[in-house]
């Protein structure tokens, strides 16, 4: 438990019969960037109005620095909440959304912080635009730094940029990680999308229905996934027992091996498995093929093989480098 920072202990969250979450413990240290992951349903969101104090528990506890918050109401938490609207006032200029936060202060004051905040999130001199000419990523750069203006001692960020394309994301994603690095405040973020947890948290939990399977740094996530169901959810599979992946050319595998997205190489040296279908990707060809032991997986090739009619079969091997090994159903492999 830290000492210092956010700290949920065996958080439990009913609606009803249904546990939202069950038995969730976390931590956020100063200065950190957390991001919870989860399919949609897996108990984020709850996890987050928890630590708001906008969802009762039924059990469990959320302390700041060791001061249990069950009796401090929300607005006294001096917590923050960034959803992924933005939830901008739309009869305020920009300047007057950021400074929102900061009515009471001197007026000179007050704009010279809406500046510095402006400034940070890549938004210098838009004070006076309205909020309505806005594009839908600039919104968000102008609701985080109305966050940020309050001086949170933690930021709570639900799928602040999922309601934005692809393109778009990947570019605020670097602004966020920006942000944030230079104010200093502690965050949890909560998201569905793998590529903005590994590139913005120092660490990752991994949460489905209610139950937090694992917490770890983005690399060590990636390579030593806890469980079969954590693996599965991070992309990899299938999952060979020892025999079949030594048909694969892994020969004195211990355990089950968790074939990753690039985990299966073509190799004329290697298996002959049969090519169920074929399709075209950027950069090359991507082929559904069956393994000796009857699951299917994904092989990629460099070239545009699958333009024309697909190869009837395909020789693979496993590449241990983009493979991980399991225990078993339940666990990792020592």
């Amino acid at each position: 438990m830290v000492s210092a920072g956010l700290s949920v202990r065996d958080a439990v969250v009913r609606y009803g019969p249904v546990a939202a979450l069950d038995g969730v413990s976390i931590d956020v240290a100063p200065g950190e960037v957390v991001a919870v992951l989860g399919a949609s349903g897996s108990g984020k969101s709850s996890l987050l109005r928890a630590i708001a104090g906008l969802e009762p528990l039924v059990a469990g506890s959320v302390s700041w620095n060791g001061e249990d918050l069950a009796a401090v109401p929300v607005h006294k938490r001096g917590f923050v909440v960034m959803f992924q609207d933005g939830q901008l006032f739309p009869h305020l200029s920009v300047a007057g959304n950021v400074g929102y936060a900061l009515a009471g202060r001197p007026r000179r004051q007050r704009e010279r912080r809406v500046a510095e905040l402006l400034e940070l999130v890549g938004l210098d001199g838009y004070g006076p635009r309205p909020v309505t000419a806005l594009s839908g990523g600039q919104a968000q750069r102008v609701a985080l730094a109305r966050s940020l203006a309050a001086d949170p001692r933690l930021l709570l960020l639900d799928e602040p940029l999922s309601a934005l394309d692809r393109g778009l994301r990947e570019h605020l994603v670097g602004v966020l990680d920006d942000t944030l690095r230079a104010a200093g405040v502690p965050a949890l973020y909560v998201t569905h999308d793998q590529d903005e947890a590994f590139a913005l948290a120092d660490r990752v939990a991994v949460l489905a229905e209610g139950r937090l399977l694992q917490v770890d740094g983005p690399a060590a996530l990636w390579r030593r996934p806890a469980s079969q169901e954590v693996a599965a959810f991070l992309g990899y599979g299938p999952f060979l027992a020892a025999e079949s992946a030594a048909a694969l050319g892994w020969t004195g595998a211990v355990g089950v091996v968790a074939v990753g997205p690039d985990g299966l190489v073509v190799d004329a040296a290697g298996t002959d498995v049969p090519v169920l279908q074929g399709q075209a990707r950027r950069g090359g060809s991507e082929f559904t093929v069956r393994l000796p032991d009857g699951s299917q997986a994904t092989v990629r090739t460099p070239d545009g093989t699958a333009h024309g009619r697909p190869p009837a079969s395909l020789p693979v091997r496993l590449d241990p480098v983009g493979c991980v090994l399991l225990a078993g159903p339940g666990g990792l492999c020592s």
